[in-house]
């Protein structure tokens, strides 16, 4: 199934564009010229995301930013697993379709291992990485795995995908005035129905199920992207990768990195502060 929804200009002033992948029609913006930035979003979101930080880059980057099958505008194809290493497979198809080379890849939440996935089987085209609240190893803490299970069980799989808890309870409930009524209006109309939602009801699972590429991501990254200029743009208020767990095993992992500290945002930093991250990636990638 497509998504019957059109994005308002004024909130999302791109053009749609579309991809046939293996697993369905994949929707991504790409705007801008210069060197390329491809944005990978995480769950519950879509590329809309993004929006404040290709505005304010694509006047000196070509930002690239897309929807997995399963979120935002792109298609929910009933043969498709949503696991990570299946969307992982097709964001990588869509490197290889528009031809991605010397480009920097940015994750935050599922971006990131998704993102980093694509990039490790690419590492010869990639030039740089940013990373922000996310992590490419086994998810380990208590509250996470606990998260996974209350998530994955058939009562709250059935408010996911009846009562899109997760836009509703988690993303939208985080971001409070931070968003406006329209923004909100954004998150929630991409997610119209139960069927549109299985997407999301897939990944808290992958928390738990996603373990093996996982681990051999910890074990990848640093062999082959390890040496990648790599900057860290981190909300110190995340209860989800909270940065004392997961700062110090990040610059462990690179060997040029720098991190830039946003001491007010939470999990959703894109939202939180996107001016600061389009500052810093403009730094650190002149």
């Amino acid at each position: 199934m497509m998504i019957d929804f059109v994005p308002d200009k004024s909130l999302y002033p791109f053009e749609s564009r579309w991809f046939d992948s293996s697993a369905g029609r994949m929707h991504y913006i790409d705007e801008g010229s210069g060197p390329t930035i491809l944005f990978c979003h995480g769950s519950p979101t879509w590329s809309f995301l993004y929006r404040h930080i290709v505005t304010e880059l694509r006047d000196r980057y070509r930002c690239v930013a897309v929807d997995y099958p399963g979120f935002g505008l792109s298609e929910r194809p009933s043969h498709f697993g949503y696991t990570v290493a299946e969307v992982t497979a097709v964001l990588g198809e869509l490197i290889d379709h528009l031809r991605l080379d010397e480009f920097i890849v940015m994750g935050q939440d599922w971006g990131g291992p998704i993102g980093l996935g694509a990039a490790v089987a690419r590492a010869d085209r990639v030039r740089g990485i940013v990373l922000g609240n996310t992590v490419f190893w086994p998810i380990a803490a208590m509250a996470n795995k606990a998260f996974s299970a209350i998530m994955s069980s058939r009562p709250m799989q059935r408010r996911i995908l009846e009562q899109n808890f997760l836009i509703e309870r988690v993303l939208l409930s985080e971001l409070g005035r931070t968003l406006t009524a329209a923004e909100a209006e954004h998150y929630r109309a991409v997610q119209p129905t139960a069927a549109a939602r299985r997407g999301l009801a897939v990944m808290p699972r992958e928390i738990r199920a996603a373990t093996p590429l996982l681990e051999q991501l910890s074990r990848d990254v640093p062999t082959r992207l390890g040496d990648k200029p790599t900057l860290l743009v981190w909300g110190m208020r995340d209860l989800v990768f909270r940065p004392k767990a997961c700062i110090p095993r990040m610059r462990a992992a690179f060997t040029d990195v720098e991190t830039v500290e946003l001491p007010r945002a939470r999990h959703f930093i894109q939202e939180y502060a996107p001016n600061e991250i389009a500052t810093a990636i403009a730094n650190r990638f002149p």
